[in-house]
Order: structure tokens, then C-alpha cells, then sequence
């Protein structure tokens, strides 16, 4: 016992002495950790068995700490879980009078607390009715009072629990189900709660209930490791916080992290992130074996009736013969799990390891985890470059789908994957922190891999496509641009793994280059034939191409629904038609050339005859978007119905000062959201009039899902025009009640020019945090700097906008780089 426990002791046992050494302790900043829990844990139990004692108890009365209490976790902000026991036999007032005695002064130091008062059998029978009571009574511990009456009740719940578990532990397996749906991956969450999540202390909670069935076991390593681990997380967070709180908010992340001594939040969830999916995968392990022992002992005596009863069973030993498949040399499966061989030999087989994980994807069967153990410790580590044999095998394994995910995550907890790639620890449970990714960097790169061999058929080389989307992100462990450090580590990782020079060389360019399409689709003038001609030069081959295409939809749909579409598939397809018929040496057409159309003309003709704006509205869908893509192997060709990728909307109006502002302004009232914009002065035959009629060409989508009606966003716009509709001001009011993240702090905007080579225009890249009317006000700096815009064209991912402005000077030449920088300066100022 300590000092600070003796002291407090021998103070008034009343709730001042308590709490001052409570406070003493939670302040002892050279002890924390499992010591502290422990020692607060023993200085709560003695101040309630003090507690209890002057009460002057009944006899055949018992204090009992169930559920984290009993296991002596207590956080600072822990609530504290107690049941007052009794045999029955004192008067219910007396029983009464001893709670009251009791709770009260845990509710006067503003502690919560959850108490019951029961005799042991009415707390065996709310155990049989309440799971959840019942997993607090596996943990109980007795404080005071009557020991021989709290071991009965202890003995009675253990019997029940492992009596009656092929009931209880499929109940319980379907409660932590439904809590993982609800509440998500701990090991993927920007804002985890480090309980209720999957992966949490609840699964911990859950595992060692499994345990005390004795009817399996979860695998020991590093388990009571990662338990520390998030213990420690929250007894930090609740130091650092004040308050009884799970859920590791962005913004107490840097004051958790110094509390435990790491160097950044980011550590700080990369440490949180190891501990839950070592947890997830003890928990992934230990019901596989749970719901395997249970379907073996149903089917016990099935076999035996069918055996014609137990003399049938004896004659063939009293057990069936046990199945082994092969699947691959030195590789069989067995009770639904892929095992080796008693053939085999892994000290023997540096490829071994990769076979077998390859035969279980391939199967959809999991490994054995004493396999994978086995193969971690005695597999001698591959040649380097690899065996041919080996990277077929890495190739089958990425190239199963969705069943790569639990073997890859099977040989992620025997460090396999690190021996095999050794860069891999650099992106191992980093987190990402841009709102739009679902899962850490060594995830998403599992995941584009699973989404890649969808799309296999669709390129020339389905191996180089499958190790591009494993390795492109691979330099996000680095500094810098991740893509530049990524060339570099997976032209030496394909290298190693035995591709030879040529393919090596395309897999690094595929890493270099996995953004190029999509950033260039959203963010870029496609008509300019700069656009075209630059990523015709970066990628360099048709085979190159064809593998970016695929590679590009592949990343976007593992990063998650808000990066991928219908809008930036057609902008990409576009995008690589045009670049392949470059590669193929077909001419780009002139886009100075090129003649209003049809629409246009007649839209542009009747703003001119009237003198006011005039508009069409069309939603286009993906078929319509891309006329001529007819190709035979994608799988979207198979769909009955075209999906909408947004809406046209073409307005032609007389040429006059503050149109881009005022349409972009009236679009954000009608909360539409602008995609791209092209704007151009058309000049019609001087036998229809006179004058230039500006048309825009809009790409908008409806931001819950409703159009407006023409005639009103025409009549908004004509009132814009004429200064009766205060845009700005409607727009402020919108902005005033944007929902905007609490404690969240938005990084300043920022322009730049961007060195595209437009021989057309300036082009003038804005990343600013985006909000309703972005595009209003960009409009309205433009207007005032004296400057044409060409086109617009607009890409959003989460809460940030890039927005990519065509611009010259009013003659249409060029802007000076001296003017084009003051620009920048002037929009990033109107913006801040």
C-alpha cells in the first residue's frame, strides 16, 4: 500500500478524505497506466468498505464491484458498478437504509454510479433474462461484508455462464454484431469510440466472457497489450477532458497525446489503431472457433442416430473421420479453414506462406491462425527477387475480391506482410485524415487491390494492375508528395518481387501517376489541347493508359462514396478517349474552331432578339455523356437503366459585366451545385442582329436531389442582373447557418497559378474550404480585377473545394505571369 492509500485511510473516512486523495492520485504524473487504475481501484475499494462497515450492515449483507469496476479498470471518470447482496433474511427497510448509505455519498462527490440491490437469486435470475447483467457478474469481486455469501453467488454464475453457453454466446456474438453495424471499425475511425466501436473494449470485454465458457479461447499475443493500450487512451482522455467520455474527438487528440507522452495525434491514432485490430482479430478468431465447436457439438448426435446410436458410433471409433482437401501443394483444408499439410514442410518452402494464403483467398476460406503462426516462425524469408512462382501467388492472392481481406489481415498479425514488403510498416495503420477516406493507408491499399480485380478484364495486364493498386499510395509513410516518394519505393518493391525491367518501370509510373486522370478530368479544360497533350505525355503507352483508367476508378471506389461517381467516370472516360487517340496519332480538333451548337445558336438568337436571359435545363445520364464508349467488357455496359451524372444547363444572354457572379450566385440560392462551366462570347450573322451574346454551358447537380423550375431560376437570374436580388446577402444568411464542425478550425484558402501550358488561357487554381456561394464569390473577385474567364471547372471532396478558373485579359490573350500571380493574390485575399 502506498503512502497516499495509508493517508487516505486514516483520514475521515467520509467523502472529503476520499476525494482529496482521488485528486492526489489522478495527479501523480510518474504513475499512470495499469498501476494507477489499480491503485484508485484500491482506494475506492477501501473507502466504500468504510462505508459499509460504519453503516453497521445486516448479517448475511455483501458489497460486490461487477462489470470494469470488478475488474479493477477504473478510469478517472469511470462510473462505478455495485450490487449490495443479501441472504433475505434482514427487514427490506434495514436493506434500504444500508443502500442509502452507501449511494448517497458516492452521488454527493458527483461520481455515477449504477447499483442494484438483490439477493443472490434474483441476481441469477436477471443474469438468465439481461445478458449484459450477466457479463458484469463474470467480473464480480467482493468488497465487504459477507464472503461465503458472494462466493456462492460467484460459483452459481460461472456454472450458469458454461452451462449455458451454446445459448448465450450466440446471443452474445449477435449483440457485439449489431453494436460493430452501429457504431463501426474502431481501427478506421477518425473519431473512435474506444468502447462501443468494433475493436474496442467491449470485443475485449466479450472475449474474456468466451474465455470463462471454456469453450474456446481467444489467441493470447498482444492481446492484453492492446487492453492496456486503449485503458490508457481513455484514462487520458478523461484527464484531459474533465469529462466520462469514450469518444476520441478530433479536437482532444493533441491534448491525449501529450498526456501519454506521444509525439503527435497522429501517433496517437496509428498506437489506437494497432491495438484495436489486434483485438478485431482475436475477435474474428475466437467466434470462427466458437460457432466451429458449437456446429460440431449439434452434430454430435445427428452422427450418432444416423450411426445407428452409440455401438454404431464405436465401431468407427467414436469420431468421424476428419476431412482433408489439398489445395495447393503443402496446403489442405479442414473443418472449414485452410491448415497445412502433414506433408509439409515450411522451413523447407520460402514460398509456402503466399501459396497458402492465396488457396485460402481463392477458396474463401480463412487461414488457421496456428498455420499462419507456424509459417511466421519457421518460413525462411524469399530470395530476392522473388521466385516466379512466389509472385504468382502474391498476383492470385490480390486477385480473389473481397475474400484478400481477412488473409491479408491473417498475415498482417503475424508481421508476415512486413517480412514480405518491408515498406509496408511505413503505411501500417496510418490514418488518414482527409474526412473522404473510410480506411487507413494500408487498408486502402488492400481495398483498391479488392476493387482492381473487378475490374481485370478490362486491361491487357492484370498482374501490373493488381500491384500498381496495392503499391500506389505506398509513399504516404513518407515526407513529401506521396506520389513521387511512391515511384521510388514501388519501382524497388516490383523490382523485388521479380518483375523485370519494363514492367517495373510501368507499375512505377502507374504509382507516379494514380491521380493524374481524375485530378485532370475535374480540375482541367479538356477542350484545351495542352490538357491532352500533357497526360499523353506523362503516361507515354495505350497499355499504360488502359491500366491508369482502371487504377483511377479502383482507388476512388475503395476511398470511399464521396469519391467516386457517375460525373467523374464520364469526365475520366472523356478524358482518356481523347488521350488515346493522341497516343494513336489522331489529331486534337481546334477548340478556337469549333462552332456553337445547334442549342446554342438558337439560344443565343433569341437572347439577342429579346435582350434578357434565356435558358435549358437537361439531365443528361452516363449514356449521353459518352455517346461512343461502347466497350464490350465493362460490367456497367450490362445496365438496363443510365444513371443520371447531373444536369445541363445552357444560358445564353446579352454580353455585359457581373454575369459569372450572378448565375453562380442565383445556382447556390437553388442549392445546386456547380460542377464545370464554360463560358464564350458567340458573334451572330449580321443579318440576325447585332452584338455578342455570351452562352454558358453549366454542369450542375441538385443538391437534395430536386430540380428548380426554368422560369424560376430565370426570373432570380433577370432580377440579379438588374440589382434588385441582393445575392450576397441571401448567401450570407445561408452561410450563417451552415453546419460547420465543432472545434474545427478551417485552413485559409489558397491560390495559385497552375503551371497547366494552356496555350488558351491563364489557369488559376482556388483550394478553399467549401461553403454555399464559393463559386459567387470567386465570380465577383474576377469581375473586379478586370479579367475574362474562359471556363470553370469544379471538383469537391468532403469539405474541400477545388476550383480551376480558365482566365485572360479581355482581348483573350494571356495573362502576363506578373498579372496572373497579383491575381492569386487579390482572389485569396477576397476569400480569406
Amino acid at each position: 500500500m502506498t503512502s497516499l492509500e495509508v493517508n487516505a485511510q486514516n483520514e475521515d473516512s467520509g467523502p472529503g478524505g476520499y476525494a482529496a486523495a482521488r485528486l492526489l492520485l489522478l495527479h501523480e504524473k510518474e504513475r499512470s497506466g495499469p498501476p494507477r487504475r489499480t491503485a484508485l481501484a484500491r482506494l475506492t475499494d477501501d473507502w466504500l468498505a468504510g462505508l459499509f462497515a460504519a453503516a453497521a450492515p445486516p448479517r448475511g449483507t455483501a458489497l460486490v464491484a461487477v462489470g470494469g469496476y470488478g475488474r479493477s479498470e477504473l478510469s478517472p471518470r469511470s462510473d462505478l458498478d455495485l450490487l449490495l447482496l443479501h441472504d433475505g433474511t434482514a427487514d427490506k427497510a434495514a436493506i434500504a437504509a444500508l443502500a442509502d448509505r452507501i449511494w448517497y455519498p458516492v452521488w454527493d462527490l458527483g461520481l455515477a454510479l449504477d447499483h442494484s440491490v438483490r439477493t443472490p437469486a434474483e441476481a441469477r435470475a436477471t443474469a438468465a433474462d439481461d445478458l449484459k447483467v450477466h457479463l458484469g457478474l463474470l467480473d464480480a469481486r467482493p468488497l465487504a461484508g459477507d464472503a461465503g455469501l458472494f462466493a456462492a453467488l460467484r460459483t452459481t454464475v460461472l456454472a450458469d455462464w458454461r452451462n449455458q453457453a451454446p445459448r448465450r454466446l450466440p446471443e452474445l456474438d449477435a449483440l457485439c454484431r449489431e453494436r460493430a453495424e452501429r457504431m463501426g471499425e474502431l481501427q478506421f475511425l477518425l473519431e473512435p469510440d474506444l468502447k462501443e466501436a468494433r475493436g474496442g473494449l467491449r470485443d475485449a470485454q466479450a472475449l474474456r466472457a468466451v474465455a470463462a465458457s471454456w469453450l474456446a479461447d481467444a489467441p493470447r499475443e498482444g492481446l492484453d497489450r492492446a487492453r492496456r493500450r486503449l485503458l490508457d487512451t481513455r484514462d487520458a482522455l478523461h484527464l484531459a477532458t474533465g469529462r466520462a467520455t469514450d469518444r476520441l474527438a478530433l479536437q482532444e487528440q493533441d491534448a491525449v497525446a501529450a498526456e501519454l507522452g506521444l509525439l503527435d495525434a497522429d501517433t496517437l491514432l496509428r498506437e489506437v489503431y494497432e491495438a484495436a485490430r489486434t483485438i478485431s482479430y482475436a475477435t474474428d478468431v475466437t467466434w470462427r472457433e466458437v460457432n466451429r465447436v458449437l456446429k460440431a457439438r449439434s452434430a454430435r448426435p445427428r452422427l450418432r442416430s444416423l450411426l445407428g446410436g452409440r455401438s454404431g458410433a464405436g465401431r468407427t471409433g467414436g469420431k468421424p473421420p476428419i476431412e482433408r482437401t489439398p489445395l495447393a501443394e503443402g496446403v489442405v483444408e479442414m473443418d472449414g479453414e485452410v491448415v497445412l499439410a502433414r506433408t509439409a514442410r515450411p522451413e523447407r518452402d520460402p514460398v509456402l506462406p503466399l501459396r497458402a494464403a492465396a488457396a485460402a483467398a481463392q477458396s474463401g476460406l480463412p487461414l488457421s491462425p496456428h498455420a499462419v503462426r507456424r509459417l511466421a516462425a519457421t518460413a525462411p524469408p524469399l530470395p530476392v527477387p522473388w521466385p516466379a512462382e512466389a509472385r504468382e501467388e502474391l498476383v492470385t492472392l490480390l486477385g480473389a475480391g473481397e475474400a484478400t481481406v481477412p488473409v491479408w489481415e491473417a498475415l498482417e498479425a503475424e508481421g508476415i506482410v512486413t517480412r514480405l514488403l518491408p515498406d509496408w510498416e511505413r503505411v501500417r495503420c496510418r490514418p488518414q485524415r482527409n474526412p473522404v477516406h473510410t480506411w487507413t493507408v494500408d487498408r486502402h491499399l488492400v481495398e483498391t487491390a479488392v476493387r482492381a480485380a473487378s475490374l481485370t478484364r478490362r486491361v491487357g495486364r492484370p498482374d501490373l494492375l493488381l500491384v500498381a493498386a496495392l503499391l500506389h499510395d505506398i509513399g504516404k509513410g513518407w515526407p513529401g508528395d506521396h506520389s513521387v516518394a511512391g515511384e521510388t519505393i514501388a519501382r524497388d518493391l516490383a523490382a523485388r518481387v521479380g518483375f523485370d525491367r519494363t514492367d517495373t518501370a510501368t507499375v512505377a509510373t502507374a504509382v507516379r501517376h494514380h491521380l493524374l486522370l481524375v485530378e485532370t478530368a475535374t480540375r482541367r479544360d479538356l477542350d484545351d489541347p495542352a490538357t491532352v497533350e500533357s497526360v499523353a505525355a506523362a503516361v507515354g503507352t495505350l497499355g499504360t493508359l488502359e491500366l491508369l483508367h482502371a487504377l483511377t476508378e479502383a482507388d476512388a471506389l475503395a476511398t470511399g462514396p464521396a469519391a467516386w461517381s457517375s460525373w467523374r467516370a464520364s469526365l475520366v472516360a472523356d478524358l482518356v478517349k481523347r488521350v488515346a487517340g493522341v497516343l494513336a496519332g489522331e489529331p486534337l480538333p481546334d477548340p478556337e474552331a469549333a462552332a456553337p451548337s445547334a442549342e446554342q445558336e438558337r439560344l443565343a438568337i433569341e437572347a439577342l432578339r429579346t435582350g434578357e436571359p434565356v435558358l435549358a435545363l437537361h439531365t443528361r445520364d452516363e449514356h449521353t455523356a459518352d455517346p461512343d464508349d461502347s466497350d464490350p467488357d465493362d460490367s456497367a455496359s450490362d445496365e438496363a437503366v443510365p444513371e443520371p451524372v447531373g444536369v445541363e444547363l445552357v444560358i445564353a444572354l446579352p454580353d455585359q459585366p457581373g454575369v459569372l457572379p450572378a448565375v453562380a450566385g442565383v445556382l447556390a440560392l437553388h442549392r445546386l451545385t456547380v460542377r464545370a462551366a464554360d463560358l464564350r462570347a458567340v458573334d451572330l450573322p449580321t443579318g440576325l442582329g447585332s452584338g455578342s451574346v455570351l452562352v454558358l454551358d453549366w454542369r450542375v447537380a441538385a443538391e437534395y436531389g430536386s430540380l428548380p423550375e426554368a422560369a424560376r431560376l430565370r426570373a432570380d437570374l433577370v432580377r440579379a442582373l438588374d440589382g434588385s436580388l441582393d445575392i450576397p446577402a441571401r448567401l450570407a444568411e445561408r452561410e450563417a447557418a451552415y453546419p460547420r464542425r465543432r472545434g474545427l478550425t478551417a485552413p485559409p484558402p489558397r491560390v495559385t497559378v497552375a503551371a497547366a501550358d494552356s496555350r488558351l488561357a491563364t489557369v488559376i487554381e482556388v483550394r478553399a474550404q467549401d461553403a454555399p456561394g464559393l463559386l459567387h464569390r470567386i465570380g465577383r473577385a474576377l469581375e473586379g480585377a478586370a479579367v475574362r474567364v474562359r471556363s470553370a471547372h469544379v471538383s469537391t471532396l468532403g469539405a474541400n473545394a477545388v476550383d480551376t478558373l480558365y482566365v485572360t485579359r479581355p482581348d483573350g490573350s494571356l495573362l502576363p505571369p506578373e498579372e496572373a500571380v497579383d491575381l492569386a493574390r487579390t482572389l485569396e485575399a477576397a476569400l480569406g
